[in-house]
């Protein structure tokens, strides 16, 4: 049985320890790619995406939405944060004259 990466497809994987949850670890030498073989969580889908973003403009705090999605808080943190790099940073202010002048 060969292994081989998820990210890069490598076959260059060697064992490298435990989870937590007493899964066998691998890492693939290529990418560095840490994984176990069958994940007890798999990626999360587009749907539960969208779901959050539509959360988040409720002003749902983490916990709560982590809780309903049923995603891990430091997943949503992460996610949070890579939609946050994604703003823009600058602000367009129009000019509009006072009423006086």
């Amino acid at each position: 049985m060969y292994l081989t990466c998820p990210q890069c497809h490598s076959n260059h994987v060697t064992k490298n320890g435990f989870n937590r949850l007493k899964k066998q670890l691998y890492k693939c030498q290529d990418c560095g790619r840490q994984f176990v073989l069958h994940p007890a969580k798999g990626p999360v889908s587009q749907e539960t995406r969208e779901l959050i973003d539509r959360l988040l403009l409720e002003k749902i705090s983490l916990a709560g939405i982590a809780r309903a999605v049923k995603v891990s808080e430091a997943w949503l943190q992460n996610y949070v944060n890579e939609k946050y790099k994604k703003v823009p940073r600058q602000v367009a202010l129009k000019k509009t004259p006072h009423p006086t002048e």
